[in-house]
């Protein structure tokens, strides 16, 4: 006989908090920017916990799209795979649900330059 225990929930916001720090780890990703739909919450007095990310759950799996403001420096192709990588790759490990897709969308480039003023 097979005892249920419960089910496990795992809220989107949690799934966007290790998409952003995982990325915000990455050399080269300078910060996150905010998406449209962040920005059209955050007019409306809403609060968006993903700050640059967005999470969505279909199927099973997850897909998680990331706004990155980027150094000036690094080859911004090479950047956007490497966070699609990791970000997967820390999701299945530390959640433990299929990654359907990780869309980075480089938003801007930051400069040492831009930092300073």
């Amino acid at each position: 006989m097979e005892q249920t225990l419960g089910t496990v929930t795992i809220h989107p916001s949690v799934v966007a908090t290790v998409a952003r720090l995982t990325a915000l780890a990455i050399p080269g990703v300078v910060r996150l920017g905010s998406s449209q739909r962040h920005t059209v919450g955050r007019m409306l007095s809403r609060s968006s916990p993903g700050r640059g990310v967005e999470v969505s759950f279909s199927d099973g799996a997850i897909t998680v799209e990331l706004h990155v403001v980027a150094d000036a420096q690094v080859n911004l192709m090479e950047l956007g795979q490497r966070v699609q990588s990791e970000v997967s790759r820390v999701i299945r490990n530390l959640i433990g649900m299929e990654v359907q897709a990780v869309h980075v969308r480089i938003q801007d480039v930051d400069t040492p330059l831009a930092r300073a003023s």
